[in-house]
């Protein structure tokens, strides 16, 4: 594996957890800032922003100071992956991938947007990943991808159900995983990565596909607004704060 220098943008948990994997892997991992650095040397460019207009913005200021030759994977989470690519002057060169726990899983998602009409760029596109260790699992252009779309619709189920006080937070998360033999119930899951990643992606197919089943429920909404994202902020469907996992009650929020 040839070392690559990386350029990354976003400041969320995913976006930690992918500079701690790259970097382990030794590649050469900087974040994206205004200064004037020289980012002439770049080869990958890895944006996982949320917020729809500061994304656009910085994704174009990015594409003006990194080399044509640059690849660019984009969040293809909460948007088709070919509508971002149309933001640049070279979208033949951008490919959409699936942040969501780069550290513990085998697998990844990547999509090809329309613009990315040479197979020469697909297959560098797939190698980055490969010569890390990913096995690629390429799916169709889609808001949420695979993972994050139907993980989001559990968490947003089991949203609902707490939310009318069915069961508490614990007992959905017990019931899911004896149940189904998940390793997490869809509350630590959704804890772990982070409430806001899982709203956006909810926002995201609820905008662009219009089904009303991807309605986020008012209980997650609201934790949101309150900054309650999971474990990066100390609450979420959980509290942190006391230094262990304590359950707030179903309903109650």
């Amino acid at each position: 594996m040839t070392a690559s220098r990386v350029l990354l943008l976003g400041d969320r948990p995913v976006c930690e957890e992918i500079i701690h994997w790259l970097s382990a892997k030794g590649d050469d991992v900087m974040r994206f800032t205004d200064a004037l650095e020289d980012y002439s040397t770049v080869s990958v460019v890895i944006e996982c922003i949320a917020d729809a207009a500061l994304r656009k913005s910085s994704l174009e200021r990015v594409e003006a100071v990194i080399p044509e030759h640059a690849l660019v994977y984009v969040s293809g989470l909460n948007a088709y992956v070919t509508e971002v690519a149309s933001w640049f002057k070279h979208p033949q060169r951008v490919c959409g991938f699936q942040p969501w726990l780069i550290a513990s899983m085998d697998v990844l998602e990547l999509v090809r947007p329309l613009q990315m009409e040479q197979d020469e760029l697909w297959k560098r596109a797939q190698s980055f990943w490969q010569e890390r260790g990913k096995q690629i699992e390429s799916i169709a252009d889609y808001p949420g991808m695979v993972f994050p779309r139907i993980l989001a619709m559990i968490v947003n189920e089991a949203a609902f159900a707490l939310g009318e006080a069915v069961a508490s937070a614990s007992d959905i998360d017990i019931a899911m995983k004896f149940g189904t033999n998940y390793p997490l119930g869809p509350f630590e899951w959704a804890d772990q990565i982070g409430l806001d990643e899982i709203l956006s992606v909810l926002q995201g197919m609820h905008r662009y596909l219009g089904e009303d089943i991807y309605r986020p429920a008012p209980l997650l909404q609201k934790l949101v607004y309150a900054k309650w994202l999971g474990e990066s902020s100390g609450r979420g469907f959980y509290s942190y704060l006391e230094g262990s996992k304590q359950d707030i009650g179903g309903g109650q929020q």
